[in-house]
């Protein structure tokens, strides 16, 4: 290695604090960390700063919060900054060619799919609801489009069948932290590879909404699990006990699994023709819903509105929840 680099970090959320702080133990110099405005969290709307910036605070890095980057203020702070490279992960922003150009290498983003793939705010999210078996980290030199720059280097990954998306998550920003170093090394001494995306293979992962969450019953046990599995830690997977008379109740669904289909021979006519979303069975620990596939879906763990997570047999006891009663969506609701 030549002489030590001059980098700024732009990073916000949990994916970008291994990042930050590989690079600080780097032999490199980091300026400063870029990141979002601490924003209000919890019922409380407390301010806190961002995961990247507590990190940077600790180590007694500047941390600069514009609103936006791309103002001409924003853009003229970085000039004077004069780094050789912009590192980004999990920013929150997508930087104009004036911010790009601040740095003399540009900029390198680590993101948290096998690009073309997964283009876009939740990656590791859209990759294990769609099913997938396999995803990783890829380190990109930017482009002013989404994503698309080409590909400097590339670390995969098997996703775990019962592997949530912070889980998943906190295992790509390990990978990625491995790799910042040398990828920006190799970036300056020009040996790094470009490998261009091809258009074709190009999917889209945009920013959850809440709406994301809502199960629909109508789909394939597995499938269920998996969306179970992406929309944690927020917005959760959600339903509804469609309780007749009373008020629907809604249900946060925190584990499930895929349960077993009866034998062609065994097939209780009742159940096979039950539709999606009927309970199929409430007793003791016991909680299965019919699907749109073959496979019903066990619920394990689910939280009522209002209350605590709970385990099935626990929900079962002081909740009249029987055979042949209905989850699903209230007439009101999306």
């Amino acid at each position: 290695m030549n002489e030590p680099l001059r980098v700024v970090m732009m990073g916000t959320g949990e994916f970008a604090v291994p990042i930050v702080a590989a690079l600080l133990e780097s032999p490199h110099q980091v300026l400063e960390l870029v990141t979002q405005p601490p924003r209000p969290q919890g019922r409380r709307g407390r301010v806190v700063p961002s995961p990247a910036a507590q990190l940077a605070q600790q180590h007694h890095l500047p941390v600069y919060t514009p609103e936006s980057i791309n103002s001409p203020e924003a853009v003229a702070h970085l000039r004077q900054l004069a780094p050789d490279v912009l590192v980004v992960a999990d920013y929150g922003q997508i930087l104009s060619p004036e911010v790009l150009a601040t740095a003399r290498l540009g900029g390198v983003n680590l993101h948290g799919s096998l690009l073309p793939k997964y283009r876009g705010a939740a990656p590791v999210q859209w990759a294990i609801y769609h099913g997938e078996t396999e995803t990783g980290v890829s380190a990109i030199h930017m482009t002013p489009r989404l994503d698309a720059g080409p590909v400097l280097a590339q670390r995969r990954t098997p996703i775990g069948p019962e592997e949530t998306a912070p889980e998943l998550e906190a295992r790509l920003a390990r990978l990625a932290a491995e790799m910042v170093v040398p990828v920006i090394q190799q970036l300056a001494a020009g040996t790094a590879p470009r490998v261009p995306q091809d258009p074709a293979l190009v999917t889209r992962a945009p920013r959850l909404k809440k709406t994301d969450g809502l199960v629909r019953w109508e789909r394939r046990a597995g499938e269920i699990k998996n969306q179970v599995r992406a929309m944690q830690p927020w917005p959760r997977a959600y339903t509804w006990w469609l309780r007749g008379q009373g008020e629907p109740l809604r249900l946060i669904l925190h584990r499930v699994d895929v349960a077993a289909a009866e034998a062609p021979g065994e097939k209780n006519t009742a159940e096979s023709e039950a539709s999606p979303g009927t309970v199929l069975a409430a007793q003791g620990d016991l909680l299965l819903v019919a699907t749109g596939g073959p496979e019903p879906l066990r619920v394990l763990q689910l939280q009522p509105s209002g209350k605590r997570a709970m385990d099935a047999a626990e929900f079962l006891r002081g909740y009249p929840l029987r055979a042949g009663q209905r989850l699903g969506t209230p007439p009101h609701s999306p």
